[in-house]
């Protein structure tokens, strides 16, 4: 079977090496996917400064393009943000939004680079706003050329208003844990197929 890689970003709003919720979750994320063969690493996005915009290089020292090419090397994005104010974290959006650069970069055959690529979201919070946060995430990857594969979403919500995080849950909740293993295996499952056999033209 082919190897497969993945790159999960981190939209945490902690700098490394803060402990974070969010870049726990989505190391279970990488290490689930491990266990089916794949490499990769995590990324802290505000350990880099990557610069608010919609193009694929901002310049003046952004360093999305850098992140950016590790994407596109990778067969597998994982997006894992906290929950703020019921939404994505803003570094989540950020990132989102220098995702709309794909729209415009296209192969030969007028695909986008992105397309046989597969993602998934990790979510984490202690209030409302897990479903429509991956909802939110799910959407723009999708419209950005990336596949969803079934179950593409793992979280864990805590008590609202409460201070309890999900990095301080030893062990980790049981339904979290199995959710992140499905989505892992959906997520080899189907990238291995669109290795084996690419999306046809536009």
């Amino acid at each position: 079977m082919s190897n497969l890689t993945a790159l999960v970003l981190s939209c945490t709003l902690k700098p490394s090496p803060a402990e974070s919720s969010s870049v726990l979750l989505g190391t279970q994320v990488l290490d689930a996917l491990g266990s089916h063969g794949v490499t990769g690493e995590v990324v802290r996005v505000v350990d880099h400064r990557v610069r608010f915009g919609v193009s694929t290089d901002e310049g003046d020292g952004d360093e999305w393009p850098a992140l950016r090419q590790k994407m596109l090397n990778a067969d597998i994005l994982v997006i894992a943000t906290p929950i703020w104010m019921g939404q994505p974290a803003s570094v989540c959006k950020m990132v989102l939004e220098r995702l709309d650069a794909e729209l415009s970069e296209t192969d030969a055959e007028s695909r986008m680079l992105t397309f046989g690529k597969v993602a998934i979201v990790a979510v984490v919070g202690n209030e409302d706003g897990a479903h429509h946060t991956v909802a939110e995430v799910l959407q723009a990857l999708n419209d950005t050329g990336f596949s969803i594969p079934a179950a593409a979403g793992t979280y864990w919500v805590g008590e609202a208003m409460q201070s309890t995080d999900y990095q301080d849950l030893d062990p980790s909740p049981e339904k979290t844990v199995g959710t992140t293993q499905t989505a892992a295996a959906n997520a080899v499952h189907l990238a291995r197929l669109l290795k084996n056999e690419e999306y046809p033209p536009s």
